[in-house]
């Protein structure tokens, strides 16, 4: 039930894309492992395909149609072939030109046919694949939408995005391409073993003489290059958390004048990358030649005995010119589709390999939702209650070691104390972001794990220091707490957050489209539309989380004004670094190593003389907390 054993002691991020996860820029280097569970993740695959049941039956109709089309071909050459007899009695070569002209357009009907087939079989192919792949990509997006906190704060959010557009990709191309082939490789090899046993089961012996060479040489190769395209997959996903953190934190690179730290590290793993994507290749190109030469073996040793026996007659096998140009052509179309796996063996690697990280993200558990006690936002008063709660982010390392605190319904809680003192932990846990280890936490005298997730986290309203804004209109984003509201109502909100001064100097106004994370408004703006968000939910609980810490004094007084309306009649917590912007709190708690080592209002702690007290004059004096 614990979600909490892989962060960080330090204060977790609560937005998108702040998770600080292993394998950054400073993280330990990636040991290269084999699939864990090659055959598993291979019937999985299945079945997804199988859920494209017509499409799929079609295809292998189609495909079924097509091998019986070419295996026709070689037996009717053959046939055309033997027309062209010598005739003893005249001493002369004679042909029979109505039964030649017969089989001669017979195989440009079959060929002009099998065309056709192919290509309905190149659509039906691509039609299955992205029917699978669509279906794929949806459940695993949906699945992202349900794991734990835990799991998004501890994976590289550019190994997550790999997953879900290089992976899905890889897994796409292979269905597309290969799903026809081998099924159209299993039945070519059992049609033309047929075929040749019906001609010859002497000339069938000889040419199965290199499988097993094809099946030792496969084997071989395939080991080495397994584990370099696995390798190459988890290295494509190192990279583009490399890209994504350098895009994220790119003002901070900057302004530190790491440009070159940051190269050299892309360099490393693009260096890494280009290794292993270099054996990768070398192994997988080695594949193809190596067949065609076992191929050119086998072709070489059906002509030889061929003649010979052609020559030098023998009873137990009888066969005709014709019959050895059938007997090649069906050799080569029997080691063909060996061939041909082989050449994409590659290829079916990298989709298995991205398909067995894609179900690592599925098979993860979902966070846990226990809760049967529906609240009722009408009669809810927002009275909390920490009843000796006890938590860790890492197992022996507590964060919150017996945190005791009621706050009333509507009064107004200020948390404050030193870094990694637990402040915001208080909100993750309060939110169900991380479950407790021990304790309880009461909402209106409810267990908080008794009620569901949704309707606890619709009952709270959270603006943060980091203000999460989506590359939407104005109007979304503020919309974005409240989907159903109107137009008026979300005017409403943004008038009650002093964010509709700024808005209406903009030309376009609420139709304004914001950049990526709102960076074309200040941080100020930012924040007043996240105000005006929580208003538009009007939420029982609102959590302030160091909301005015990054702007500046004149910005703070817009912000302060705004959070006054907002934190009428609703119970607010409130966590500040700034201890100006919290005097009129009903009550303050200081948290030290873990526990309230203080409470009660402003004056009361500083006539305390105390850890507060402490705070407040470095402040005041001009020192960092």
């Amino acid at each position: 039930m614990n979600q909490s054993k892989q962060q960080p002691q330090n204060r977790p991020a609560m937005g998108p894309g702040r998770g600080p996860g292993p394998g950054g820029p400073m993280g330990a280097r990636m040991n290269v492992q084999k699939p864990k569970h090659l055959w598993k993740t291979i019937r999985r695959l299945i079945k997804y395909i199988g859920v494209n049941r017509n499409i799929l039956l079609a295809l292998l109709s189609v495909m079924f149609l097509v091998t019986v089309l070419e295996l026709a071909g070689p037996a009717l050459q053959g046939a055309a072939i033997d027309t062209i007899v010598f005739d003893e009695e005249l001493g002369r070569i004679t042909v029979d030109f109505e039964r030649l002209f017969f089989l001669l357009g017979t195989m440009a009907a079959i060929f002009a046919c099998s065309s056709l087939m192919t290509y309905f079989q190149g659509l039906l192919a691509a039609r299955l694949s992205q029917n699978t792949v669509h279906t794929l990509r949806n459940d695993l997006f949906a699945k992202i939408t349900r794991l734990p906190i835990s799991y998004v704060d501890n994976h590289k959010h550019g190994d997550l995005m790999s997953r879900m557009t290089n992976d899905v990709e890889n897994v796409s191309n292979t269905i597309a391409q290969s799903i026809a082939s081998l099924f159209s490789s299993v039945l070519t090899v059992i049609g033309a073993l047929i075929m040749m046993l019906r001609y010859s089961w002497v000339m069938t012996l000889i040419a199965f003489v290199t499988i097993p060479l094809t099946l030792l040489v496969s084997t071989t190769l395939s080991k080495f290059m397994r584990k370099y395209f696995v390798a190459q997959q988890k290295l494509l996903g190192e990279l583009n958390g490399q890209v994504e953190e350098m895009v994220i934190g790119y003002k901070t690179v900057m302004a530190y004048g790491r440009e070159g730290e940051a190269v050299d590290r892309f360099k490393d793993v693009s260096r890494r990358l280009r290794h292993v994507s270099i054996r990768a290749r070398i192994w997988g190109g080695v594949m193809g030649p190596c067949m065609n030469i076992i191929g050119n073996l086998n072709y070489l040793l059906i002509a030889t005995f061929g003649g010979l026996f052609i020559i030098n007659p023998v009873a137990w096998v009888n066969i005709s010119i014709g019959n050895i140009q059938s007997i090649l052509q069906y050799s080569k179309k029997f080691s063909r589709p060996i061939n041909e796996i082989a050449n994409q063996y590659a290829q079916i690697l990298t989709a298995i390999a991205g398909a067995e990280r894609i179900f690592e993200i599925i098979d993860t558990p979902d966070e846990v939702d226990e809760g049967t006690s529906a609240l009722n936002p009408i009669s809810l008063r927002g009275r909390i209650e920490f009843r000796h709660v006890k938590f860790s982010y890492v197992e022996g390392e507590p964060v919150l070691r017996d945190f005791d605190f009621t706050v009333d319904a509507g009064k107004k809680i200020a948390i404050v104390g030193a870094t990694g003192s637990g402040k915001t932990t208080v909100v993750n846990l309060l939110t169900r972001f991380y479950e407790i280890d021990g304790g309880q936490i009461l909402l209106d005298g409810v267990d908080i794990r008794h009620i569901p997730k949704a309707e606890l986290r619709r009952s709270i309203g959270i603006v943060l220091q980091d203000t999460v804004l989506f590359s939407d209109s104005i109007r979304a984003n503020i919309k974005y707490g409240r989907l159903d509201a109107t137009d008026e109502e979300m005017r409403t909100a943004a008038d009650t957050a002093n964010a509709d001064i700024f808005i209406e100097r903009i030309p376009t106004g609420y139709d304004t489209q914001l950049a990526e994370s709102g960076s074309n408004l200040s941080q100020g703006q930012r924040q007043l539309l996240a105000i005006a968000r929580a208003v538009l939910a009007d939420p029982k609980i609102l959590i302030l989380d160091e909301a005015t810490s990054s702007v500046d004094t004149r910005t703070e007084m817009q912000i302060q004004q705004a959070m006054v309306s907002l934190m009428k009649n609703r119970t607010s917590l409130i966590i500040a670094h700034r201890l100006s912007t919290i005097r009129d709190a009903d009550t303050i708690i200081v948290l030290k190593n873990g526990i309230i080592c203080e409470s009660g209002n402003h004056e009361e702690l500083l006539a305390q003389g105390g850890e507060y007290a402490t705070l407040y004059r470095n402040q005041f004096a001009g020192f960092a907390t």
